[in-house]
């Protein structure tokens, strides 16, 4: 299993980025995708998912109505579209599956908001 992430930066507040995970490698019947983040001497945070049971979307409160994960089959690749970012936002953001009963996680990529 693969997962290759994509499109941190630094942006300034109120700006927007995208993060991109593609995946490979695994089974697409049953998992979980997720964007997991972690800030500096804080303890890594999951923020959103989406299922492959419900294909519903699941967003920690600290990032709804601001993001939005999304997904692309065809490509096996997830996307979190990341708007109107604040400072607090900065973080090193990882890729999550979580597929036939193990973990796997992307290389992470560092998402940097000034103020």
């Amino acid at each position: 299993v693969q997962l290759v992430e994509s499109g941190g930066g630094l942006v300034q507040a109120g700006g927007s980025l995208r993060l991109s995970c593609a995946a490979s490698g695994f089974s697409f019947d049953d998992y979980a995708m997720g964007w997991f983040r972690q800030a500096p001497g804080k303890e890594r945070e999951g923020i959103s998912c989406i299922s492959s049971r419900d294909g519903d979307t699941y967003y920690a409160d600290s990032v709804k109505g601001r993001f939005t994960m999304s997904s692309d089959n065809a490509k096996n690749t997830v996307y979190l579209q990341m708007n109107r970012l604040k400072p607090e936002d900065t973080a090193v953001y990882y890729c999550h599956l979580f597929s036939s009963g193990r973990d796997y996680w992307g290389q992470g990529t560092q998402v940097t908001v000034s103020s």
